[in-house]
């Protein structure tokens, strides 16, 4: 193209003298429209005659058809962030870039003869074959004269001391059996090599999960460290894992602690060698609803036109499914222009890959260098990791090993917590030395108090805890499988179940033993499977091919194992009957059935941080502030829950705060229970600034003023961000008044810059030494700002109020005519409500019809939770509806989604002088109590109701084997926090 003839010439014999004249071509394309293309193909043809070198003809292929080159200028546009109306943008359009077939690529290239002989002609010489579905297992080094399975065995009779006191023959029987089981598929390196890395990860303090999915159902995993649970305690299958009939490599899923899960790949990457391990790729695809809204961008469509499009298509529906069953989207089709070409253009452009990155936990270990097996890619142009350009499934398909490192947030807060009392009391902690019947654990479940417990923080499962009560391990196990769409609907069963209030019913005696940990009700896979086993005849390995079908719900396949069912049961002395009714009670099991495996794992970590709630209190809830602490909303939440807890979460301060939230070791020993606020946590203050302001405190002691810090930290990212940053948050009012530093921020960085340099020049001050104090800055004078500008300025820097809340005030004078967030939330029951607060945040968006409606963010000094203003009501209320107004809303609490919600119906400024003579509350206050409760206790409780006088009359629920009563007492009460927690108290004592 630049016309560089000689050069071209010269090159065409340099390669015909390398690679041999029979084994280089000269490449044509047909794009008649360009001249360029036309140019370069004559002169091909010319160097092609002159050196006796044969021509060969390629196409650019980027879709199928020539009718979908828009649709690909569209995608185009999407990745280049572009609009097709645009002018001097990249576009591929004046190209044929379909997929052309033989017949005419022969027409058009008929001048240009061989062509298409010498194209099939290198096409033949191509013979690329790819084994699949041979397993190829990396390399894992054996003592000497060791074999994969001796060596297995002999790490499993190691691990048979650690775990059992007891060698009982189940034991035995049981490790001999998986054994030979491995040793038949061939896996002994599998599980060499997994627990290798996790022995590894183990010895460097890393914390790793007790196991995850079907693994735990395997003796073998738990004697070499794979899982932490012991699959005969629980009654767990290894069929569920490892099938001896239908053999699949097994797949162990682990979980670290997700700060600490580069150095296990680091570890895999050293021991196998780097050019043997990468991470995977994985594609992002257009779903029907982002590739409306990708298509409107294009298009330069309104956004609400296409938001309104996109909502219109059901969750998980493709375009066509839509197109059939959503009237109001055949609709718009099929009467507005615009909107028949932009569900044209998303149906060409769904399902396609948008963009590639690096899986998230998967990563690849070969035997061979991974060039040699596998296509490789850099993750992106600024991201140099090597990734796989297959992704999972190619990569199972040729038989490779893909294992799933996953990060876990909430390992890294029970390895932070355990560092945290090591350091504050010297003493070490175990995970695998907690009790599971520990007193207090149980309680805090009882009462479901489960914030930042593991699986068990939603207001759904909190309800369900506290009616349950759990007792032992086994009933965290149900829960974390029962809270799901689903199995949600047994949850009353189960619970009336564990106290007797429903009577439970078996088909046959044989069940009693498998049902009985859930109360007559089937929970867990493992559970038909050994329905199948016992009362049927199957091996494990067949009730693991019958658990399939039903969750498959393959016709075929259940037909067949219905009638091999029922069969095994009659042959067992089952009446027809019976087992039909047995077999129409596991069919719909299919919707929730859930792995006991998986859920023992679960409910392991959250029994485990939950321990450590019960416990440690104010070193758990540091460890998980600071787990989220790059979380605005998580933070605010987690605060709230200190302070349910008597915990003081303290303002950050920079000569007391460090970079994470941290105990206050001195006043917990003393009993006051105290966490310092993070600096890393305050928005705009990067981790360098804060490392050297913590740095500089140990090394040369605390700061003593304003221009002391200012002389003594010269980081270049002190800048006017993170100073501003750190003094609306308050770290510096010691030093103070905070709205005169930000007045005069200017000159305080104008301090500072003199001060570096006066550093960079080497040059002490000519006073230095003679006692003469330091200069000082000279602030101009500003009077202070009120609480709430204070507050407001907190509020933007940490995501919360900390120093204090702005309905504080009002909370206490109408105590007796709003409820507290807080009393809601603990006492989920869907009514009228009337609460006063601040909006923290608003979100808007548009209803189908087009309309726009609020969630918003709204919180006392208690708590906080989502108000929902549909159209009508924000149209009456919009000149209210502002981010840090404070209001009285009355609305209709909702629970939908196991998330406290208010339904508003009425919205009042706190000044409203017509709220101000509204009736005070009289909400009932329910307590559940048993009918043994003694009278001593009932006294107590009369007693505490004098103390708190109010309006809300008490009922006493009395629960006994019979069934509920609600009994009128003549006591009335103010409904709070202190009352709530007293009566708990009370009614617990022993």
């Amino acid at each position: 193209m630049s016309g560089n003839l000689e050069e071209a010439d010269k090159l065409v014999q340099k390669y015909k003298d390398l690679f041999g004249k029979d084994n280089f071509y000269l490449e044509i394309q047909h794009h008649p429209g360009q001249r360029e293309q036309i140019l370069v193909n004559e002169e091909m043809k010319k160097l092609s005659q002159k050196h006796d070198v044969g021509m060969i003809v390629t196409n650019d292929v980027h879709y199928l058809h020539p009718e979908d080159a828009e649709a690909q200028d569209i995608l185009v546009c999407l990745q280049i962030k572009k609009k097709l109306a645009d002018q001097n943008r990249m576009s591929l359009t004046d190209f044929d870039l379909s997929f052309r077939p033989p017949d005419k690529m022969i027409q058009d290239l008929k001048d240009f003869p061989g062509v298409i002989e010498n194209t099939k002609k290198i096409a033949d010489r191509c013979n690329v074959e790819i084994e699949l579905g041979k397993i190829s297992l990396p390399y894992f080094e054996l003592p000497n004269k060791e074999t994969a399975d001796s060596y297995l065995l002999k790490i499993c009779e190691e691990g048979l001391k650690d775990r059992y006191p007891e060698i009982t023959q189940e034991i035995k029987d049981r490790l001999k059996y998986e054994l030979d089981v491995i040793q038949q598929t061939g896996y002994a390196s599998y599980f060499l090599i997994v627990q290798d890395f996790i022995n590894w990860a183990k010895s460097q303090g890393i914390i790793v999960g007790p196991g995850r999915g079907s693994a735990a159902g395997s003796i073998v995993s738990y004697l070499i460290n794979v899982t932490d649970v012991d699959p005969i305690k629980y009654g767990l299958i290894f069929e569920r894992f490892l099938n001896p009939e239908r053999v699949s490599m097994p797949d162990i899923d682990i979980d670290f602690a997700d700060i600490r899960r580069s150095e296990i790949i680091r570890y895999v990457e050293n021991k196998y060698g780097k050019d043997h391990v990468s991470q995977i790729i994985t594609f992002g695809t257009m779903a029907a609803r982002a590739a409306i809204r990708d298509v409107g961008r294009v298009l330069d469509l309104p956004y609400n036109y296409c938001d309104k499009i996109a909502k219109m298509i059901p969750m998980f529906s493709t375009l066509d499914e839509a197109l059939k069953s959503t009237a109001e989207l055949k609709e718009a089709y099929d009467n507005d222009n615009d909107a028949q070409i932009l569900i044209d253009f998303a149906k060409k452009l769904e399902g396609v890959a948008r963009h590639h990155s690096m899986h998230a936990c998967g990563v690849l270990i070969s035997k061979n260098p991974l060039d040699e097996t596998v296509p490789l890619q850099y993750t992106s142009s600024s991201d140099q990791t090597i990734i796989s350009q297959y992704s999972l499934h190619p990569i199972e398909d040729l038989g490779l090993l893909k294992m799933d490192f996953l990060g876990l947030k909430n390992l890294t807060i029970l390895e932070n917590v355990i560092v945290i009392i090591n350091k504050i009391h010297g003493e070490e902690i175990k995970l695998e030395d907690i009790d599971l019947k520990d007193k207090k654990s149980l309680k805090l479940f009882q009462k479901g108090q489960t914030t930042g417990v593991f699986q068990l923080e939603s207001s759904g499962m909190k309800k369900n805890l506290r009616q349950l009560k759990p007792t032992e391990f086994e009933d965290i196990i149900a829960m974390v499988a029962l809270y799901r769409p689903g199995p949600m609907q047994f949850i009353p069963d189960f619970i009336n179940g564990k106290h007797g209030r429903r009577e439970i019913v078996y088909d046959d005696p044989r069940l009693e033993p498998i049902l009985e940990n859930t109360y007559g009700i089937a929970v867990y896979q493992e559970q038909i499977m050994e329905i199948a086993k016992q009362l049927a005849g199957f091996s494990y390995a067949e009730a693991d091919v019958l658990r399939k079908a039903v969750g498959k719900k393959i016709k075929t396949l259940l037909d067949e194992q219905e009638g091999k069912l029922i069969k095994g049961m009659i042959n067992n002395g089952i009446s027809e009957r019976v087992a039909k009714k047995i077999w129409k009670s596991i069919e719909p099991f299919a919707s929730y059935g859930f792995n006991k495996a998986h859920a023992t794992c679960y409910a392991l970590i959250a029994f485990q941080t939950a321990y450590f709630k019960a416990n440690y209190p104010t070193e758990f809830m540091a460890a998980l502030l600071t787990a989220d602490q790059n979380d605005i909303e998580k933070v605010a939440l987690k605060i709230r829950e200190c302070k349910n807890m008597g915990i003081e979460v303290l303002a950050p301060n920079i000569n007391k705060s460090f970079s994470t939230f941290t105990v206050l070791a001195e006043d917990l020993k003393k009993g006051s229970k105290r966490i310092r606020f993070g600096l890393n946590a305050i928005k705009n203050v990067g981790s360098n600034i804060v490392k050297e302001i913590i740095k500089e405190r140990k090394e040369n002691g605390d700061f003593k003023s304003m221009e002391d810090l200012l002389s003594r930290i010269q980081n270049r990212d002190l800048n006017k961000k993170s100073l501003e940053s750190l003094i609306k948050a308050g770290a510096m009012l010691e030093f103070g008044d905070t709205n005169i530093f930000l007045k005069n921020i200017d000159k305080l960085l104008e301090f500072n810059r003199a001060q570096k340099k006066e550093s960079a020049s080497k040059q002490s001050n000519i006073f230095a030494g003679l006692g003469i104090a330091k200069p000082k800055i000279k602030l101009d004078p500003y009077p202070s700002v009120n609480l709430r500008e204070k507050l407001a300025w907190e509020k933007e820097m940490l995501g919360l109020y900390i120093s204090d809340h702005p309905f504080k005030e009002f909370q206490k004078k109408l105590s007796n005519k709003i409820q507290a967030i807080i009393d809601l939330l603990e006492n989920p029951i869907e009514k009228e409500v009337i609460i006063g607060g601040v909006i923290s945040n608003i979100q808007k968006v548009l209803t189908k019809k087009g309309d726009p409606m609020l969630f918003i963010r709204f919180e006392d000094s208690t708590g906080a939770l989502e108000l929902i203003i549909f159209p009508k009501i924000l149209k009456k209320f919009q000149s209210l509806l502002y981010p840090d107004n404070t209001l009285i809303i009355e609305g209709k609490l909702n629970f939908k989604d196991g998330q406290a919600k208010i339904l508003v119906e009425n919205v009042l400024s706190i000044e409203d002088a017509e709220f101000t003579k509204a009736k005070p509350l009289d909400t009932p206050l329910v307590i559940n109590v048993p009918s043994t409760l003694n009278k001593q206790k009932i006294n107590l409780l009369k007693e505490l109701f004098c103390k708190f006088p109010g309006n809300s009359p008490v009922y006493f629920n009395v629960i006994s084997n019979e069934g509920e009563k609600k009994i009128k007492t003549n006591s009335h009460v103010r409904i709070c926090d202190k009352l709530q927690s007293s009566i708990n108290e009370i009614i617990d004592i022993v």
